[in-house]
This record gives structure tokens, sequence and C-alpha cells, in this order.
């Protein structure tokens, strides 16, 4: 299978890697919008770059992965829907709402599978807690409970074009939060503030949030959100029933600390980024989108998921903004 990549920055240059250490996977194919930096990349992992995006079209591939900008999502998701090649694209679908329904609009009746990714789906403590919701073994659920704390902020230019805390950061929790539950949300209320860096209100913008939200079957659901979590990266989910709960993230590495007597700490280190975390399931959601090109499995999450994803981020940024609950119904389009 010959795979392209579009994108060769931290996370492009991370897929690479992961994909040229695939059996299945014959040659890996880079582009980026800087020919240097592609050239970079395919040389330090020993795989091909192409002279330009068009250039990667034109290089015969079973399959493409876009880790560009997201500005560029759109276009390159269309581009190849409308080649025939199988696409994989990391969040967002486009950057807002109205771009992400033009390119549903515009694929809607192709049968080219469009893979987004959402890798918390492919992480096993996210797996066994879905499982052991639909096997009825928590119960009834009454709580569930979300985090997503980063260690230190992204630069100030990354804020400025990021779509806010929600779009960027907190859409992986609405995405699992759909994905493990198996209901929809139907009401948010959220709150936001900045304590850290003066250019996250020049960018309208907070560093830290909190929201509620109620699912259609009536549990009680908390995400929390921050830039500035100094002990490590911290991302944990929680499904707390009537008969038992599932805690995702609660491993060695998990940056928390007991105060209480007698309690032996947690042997770290803290996991410092999303990479770390995530490293297998990301690995994992690549090997699944070979069986999408290749005709073998369904697209495990597609662009109306990530629609879907959107407009619970929607609904939170009114929230914020208008100090007021939001039921998703509101923002739809």
């Amino acid at each position: 299978m010959r795979v392209g990549l579009a994108g060769a920055g931290r996370i492009g240059a991370a897929h690479a890697e992961t994909l040229a250490g695939f059996d299945e996977v014959t040659s890996v194919v880079v582009a980026d919008v800087d020919p240097a930096r592609a050239q970079s990349v395919a040389a330090r992992l020993d795989v091909e770059a192409a002279d330009g995006i068009d250039a990667l079209f034109r290089a015969g591939l079973d399959g493409l992965v876009i880790a560009a900008a997201t500005d560029a999502h759109p276009e390159l998701i269309i581009q190849a829907v409308d080649a025939r090649v199988p696409v994989f694209c990391e969040k967002p679908v486009a950057a807002d709402i109205p771009g992400t329904l033009a390119v549903i609009d515009r694929i809607a009746d192709s049968d080219v599978p469009v893979q987004i990714g959402f890798q918390r789906r492919f992480d096993a403590g996210y797996q066994a807690a879905r499982a052991a919701v639909e096997s009825g073994e928590l119960g009834w659920l009454h709580s569930v409970r979300a985090t997503t704390l980063d260690p230190a902020p992204p630069p100030a230019a990354y804020i400025a074009h990021s779509g806010g805390l929600f779009r960027d950061c907190g859409v992986h929790d609405f995405d699992i939060l759909r994905w493990v539950t198996g209901r929809e949300v139907e009401e948010v209320f959220a709150v936001g503030r900045n304590k850290g860096e003066q250019f996250f209100t020049d960018a309208g913008d907070v560093d830290t949030a909190a929201v509620a939200l109620t699912l259609d079957d009536g549990t009680l659901a908390t995400v929390s959100l921050t830039r500035y979590n100094g002990a490590g990266y911290d991302v944990r989910f929680e499904a707390l029933g009537s008969l038992g709960n599932a805690v995702v993230g609660l491993d060695d590495q998990a940056p928390l600390r007991s105060v209480e007597p007698g309690v032996e700490p947690l042997p770290g280190p803290a996991y410092p980024g999303f990479m770390e975390r995530f490293r297998t399931a990301y690995a994992a959601e690549l090997r699944a989108f070979l069986d999408v090109a290749a005709g073998r499995i369904p697209s495990p999450a597609g662009a109306a998921d990530a629609l879907e994803a959107f407009y619970i981020a929607e609904a939170c940024e009114v929230s914020r903004k208008e100090n007021r609950p939001v039921r998703v119904a509101e923002v739809r389009r």
C-alpha cells in the first residue's frame, strides 16, 4: 500500500514514522507547503518526499493522511475524495460549522471513505470503558467526568487561530463522551476564565473552562479543560453507574499526587504531552485507516462525528459568552 502524508509538522512526522513501520505500507510519500520540511522528514525516515501538495496527488496513492494546518483540511479532503483516494484527516474537518457542513455536503454522494482523527476511540482504556457501558455491568449511568488538562499553553500564534479551547481541545472530550456512552448531548452550561497569558484574552479565548452537560437520557456529565496543569498532561474519563464504575487514564504516569497519609505516590514520570499519552492509540488509529482504505472495514469516525462534536463545542462557546444554558439544538444548522 502506498500512502501519502500531507503536512510534515510534529504530528505529521510522527504519523509518517508510524506508517513507515507497518508491513502493509510499501512506501510513504510526504509533502508539505514547506518543501524543505518535507525533505527533512523524508530523509530522516528514509521515505519519499513529493515536491508540493499537488505532486502528492500524482504519486499513485492508495490512501492519504492529512496532518496539515486546519485551513487546508477542507480542500485536501475534497481533493482526495474527487481523486477517489481514501482519506484520513486530523480533526477538525474545517475551522467552523459552516465549513464542516460544506465539506460534508460536497462529499455526500461519494463512496470514498473518510476517517477523522479522534484517536481516543483507539485507546485501550476508552475502549474498555465503552465495553463496560454497553455490557450493562455499570448499571445505569448517573455521572460522567472527563478532563483534558494540558501542562503548558501552546504559542500565542496558535491560540489566535485555534478556534478556542472548546473547539480545539474540548472537542476530543465531547467526541469520546458520545462514543463511550452511546448518547447525545442535549444541553450545556459552560464557564471559562483567564488567569494566565494575556494572549488568550486578546484572542477572545479562555485558558481554563468547566462544562456541565446533560445527555439525552438524563445522565449528567462534566468536562474540565485547562492549558496550565503544571503537574503534567492529565487526560481522564470516569463513567459512574448504579452498579460500578470505569475509570480511564488512572495509570502509573497519571499526574496525580495523593496527600493522604501513607499513600504511596504513583511511580511516574507524568505524561509530558498528548503524543506520549496516546502514542499507542495513534498507531492503532492509523492501522485502522489501512483497513478502511483497503475496504475491509467502514470508517470508524466520519465527518458526521466531527460535526456532532463541533456542535457541542459551539454550544459551549455560546454558553460561555452569554452565561446561560444552551441546548445543542440551538446551534444546529
